[in-house]
């Protein structure tokens, strides 16, 4: 009884209660609890960066609006290290009516496969994607090359579709 006292008082177990706190981590173990914080530090690194890139990405839209015929957001991300493919998400305030045929055949063309998708074409155009790579022999060290040039083909569609609907 007297040393579980003792323990508590203990600043580095203070400090280890604190952390396990901030984190919302749920174990009671010194080690799962600086885990869950590393967990937790890495999550929040990754939102600072998306973070960074839509304000990158918002800033090259007001700075070029001459290029786009309209404002779209367009992220492609390689998919987490232990799953092969991409998430990809595009976003408009504009109804596109068609661009979402010229979407998929950009897929078709680059050979990707839609595990999942939500779209809506209504009062404004949204597409979440998650596709996969048909063939076997990518390599996973290619993840970012291969985002870019699905990217470049998610522009390219962009364009073909505003020079036919215009």
């Amino acid at each position: 009884m007297v040393s579980r006292q003792v323990r508590k008082r203990d600043p580095i177990y203070k400090k280890l209660q604190s952390l396990r706190s901030i984190s919302n981590s749920p174990a009671h173990s010194k080690s799962s609890i600086i885990l869950d914080a590393v967990t937790y530090i890495q999550e929040l690194k990754r939102k600072v960066e998306e973070m960074n890139q839509e304000i990158v990405a918002a800033r090259a839209q007001v700075s070029t609006p001459a290029q786009n015929p309209f404002p779209m957001q367009l992220k492609v991300e390689p998919r987490e290290e232990d799953q092969a493919g991409f998430q990809i998400k595009m976003f408009t305030e504009k109804s596109c009516s068609g661009l979402l045929v010229f979407v998929l055949e950009a897929f078709e063309e680059l050979g990707l496969d839609v595990l999942q998708a939500r779209v809506s074409c209504s009062n404004n155009f949204l597409l979440e994607a998650v596709a996969t790579i048909n063939n076997d022999d990518q390599n996973g060290d290619d993840h970012n090359k291969d985002a870019e040039v699905v990217r470049k083909a998610m522009l390219q569609a962009i364009q073909s579709w505003s020079e036919v609907s215009q």
